[in-house]
């Protein structure tokens, strides 16, 4: 017998947009999510007054260790990868709405654990409550809104989902200056502020998620933009079908373009874990730890900015002319870091690294439409989630690459400023790698296309 019940708040039919609905409206609610949840890369600030919890003012025997606390984010980013394949059906057929509830519940969740957790000394309450239910969050929460921004966004799918992710690049000098100001608000001489911060934190992100579950909308059937025709026929590697989306993992392509982001982002988040280090120790008496704080703070403007940048670029070359600029141009730039640290140009530098970070961010924003170019529109979302394996396995290789590589050339009589010279050619290997998987690249054989 039919149901008269009408759909939920959360139901992909309750989402779908009426007359007159600004497709503009969409990008704020996915900067909305996208802009919380870009506080993980800003959780390095917790970990020094979590060394002192117990202490106040420094480490006291039962405090725990930053190598204790390292994990926190290392567990959030697996989950991010793992969350976002296993769930990206989940979030493309349910919609967006459903998406960014569950994400805004589990991230906001993750802080009140970790809250509760940093309460009673426990870390592996904040392993579970930030890395793993936070970490859940993130994953849902930086999927839902690409496949419903590539809808809105036919014409300009490169820089739809750039403004989205900007905000992941973006949310962290937002969180970066709030933590470390409620931290000193509510800092007494019986504690850091830490717990507190994560509960206002916490409240503060649901507040802003719901807002955008709340405004975001999916197009109705057969929506265009006025005025834009879509094409008839598949042109180049654009492509007018569908592909189901484990039908896709059976594709050259996924693997391809799976490849090209981990070598992408390894070769980038290796880098951008030691910027600060490195500037010193390359140069010597030049860089004071103050000044290689701010060139931390500038590599993530461009992160941030080099994702709209690029993925709007990306819609006039095309996506694998935009990947083949990221390769080609970064492997000149890695190789000529150890020059200007032999000529003692710390401009030059500087110069260098903004350009390969702006191509770091630029590589996550622009993937989506290459997605949608590969595999069309209606399962770009849950192929994109199980892309973001690709993610979690490049935030293990490219830091274990840069840091243990240091090192190894350290023990072996390398100066500090020096064992960074192979560590760059190393990254320059990896670039390699995934030029070669990007000029592979092809258009997907109509074997595997859903039937109309």
């Amino acid at each position: 017998m039919p149901s008269n019940t009408t759909p939920g708040l959360l139901h992909r039919d309750r989402t779908i947009a009426g007359p007159g609905f600004s497709r503009w409206m969409v990008p704020p609610a996915a900067l909305c999510v996208h802009l919380c949840i870009g506080q993980a890369y800003a959780f390095s600030v917790f970990n020094l007054p979590m060394t002192k919890l117990i202490g106040i003012t420094k480490s006291a025997p039962d405090d725990w260790k930053l190598t204790d606390l390292g994990w926190i984010f290392s567990i959030a980013i697996v989950f991010l990868g793992l969350s976002a394949a296993v769930m990206g059906r989940w979030v493309e057929e349910g919609g967006p709405r459903r998406a960014m509830f569950t994400s805004a519940l589990l991230w906001s969740g993750g802080f009140m654990l970790s809250a509760v957790g940093v309460s009673i000394h426990n870390i592996w309450l904040i392993y579970i409550g930030y890395g793993v239910f936070g970490g859940c969050g993130l994953g849902i929460g930086y999927i839902s809104p690409v496949s419903t921004l590539i809808k809105w966004f036919p014409d300009r799918p490169g820089m739809a989902t750039g403004m989205a992710i900007m905000g992941f690049g973006g949310g962290a000098f937002v969180a970066s200056p709030l933590s470390v100001w409620l931290m000193g608000q509510f800092a007494t001489a019986t504690s850091v502020g830490v717990m507190e911060t994560f509960v206002c934190m916490g409240l503060i992100y649901i507040c802003f998620m719901m807002v955008g579950a709340t405004i975001v909308r999916l197009p109705p059937p057969g929506w265009v933009p006025e005025g834009y025709v879509a094409p008839t026929k598949s042109e180049g590697l654009i492509t007018r079908n569908n592909v189901y989306v484990y039908e896709a993992l059976k594709t050259p392509q996924f693997w391809l373009i799976w490849i090209i982001l981990c070598m992408n982002v390894s070769a980038g988040i290796g880098v951008l874990g030691q910027a600060s280090a490195m500037s010193q120790e390359m140069f010597p008496g030049k860089v004071t730890a103050v000044s290689a704080a701010g060139f931390v703070g500038l590599l993530s403007l461009f992160n941030m900015g080099g994702r709209f940048f690029w993925a709007s670029i990306s819609d006039y070359i095309g996506r694998k002319a935009t990947y083949l600029c990221f390769f080609v141009l970064g492997i000149v730039l890695y190789a000529a870091v150890p020059t200007t640290g032999s000529i003692g140009s710390v401009t030059l530098f500087v110069a260098c690294f903004c350009v390969i970070m702006s191509m770091y961010g630029g590589g996550f924003a622009t993937v989506p439409a290459y997605l949608r170019d590969m595999f069309g529109t209606r399962y770009v979302g849950a192929i994109h989630g199980m892309l973001l394996t690709a993610w979690s396995t490049a935030g293990v290789l490219g830091p274990v690459l840069v840091n243990y590589g240091r090192q190894y050339y350290i023990d072996h009589g390398s100066a500090n400023r020096d064992a960074y010279n192979m560590v760059m050619y190393a990254m320059c290997g990896l670039l390699v790698v995934g030029l070669i998987a990007n000029l592979l690249v092809k258009a997907v054989d109509k074997r595997h296309h859903m039937a109309e």
